[in-house]
């Protein structure tokens, strides 16, 4: 299968503009990890929810005129259930990566496939 149109000029380009206008979101959330020893103190960290990251990809991606898409598929022969992230660019250029999901036995587990 191709993994990107035949032409990429005008996709990379897009690309590229979109990577110098990328910030990292803001980390305004707190997360706790409780230890099984009780007599350590729970360790807190600070992380960005993921609509925030999600928001400035879409603003930044759509400002350079890319779409995203994802799809699923089964891949019976080997299993395994996978996603295809597909970016679009204005000029009908495309780039596609594949990523295992999980195994097609662990579907019923909703957690697993997240």
């Amino acid at each position: 299968m191709h993994r990107c149109s035949e032409s990429v000029a005008a996709i990379a380009t897009a690309l590229a503009k979109a990577q110098t206008e990328l910030s990292n979101p803001e980390k305004s959330m707190i997360g706790t990890i409780n230890h099984i020893n009780r007599d350590e103190n729970p360790q807190t960290f600070r992380y960005a929810p993921l609509a925030s990251g999600l928001e400035i990809v879409r603003k930044t991606l759509g400002g350079q005129q890319i779409a995203v898409a994802q799809t699923t598929d089964i891949d019976r022969a080997n299993g395994l259930i996978n996603l295809t992230t597909i970016l679009m660019h204005t000029s009908g250029e495309w780039i596609a990566s594949d990523w295992p999901v999980c195994a097609l036995s662990e579907a019923s587990a909703p957690r697993r496939m997240g």
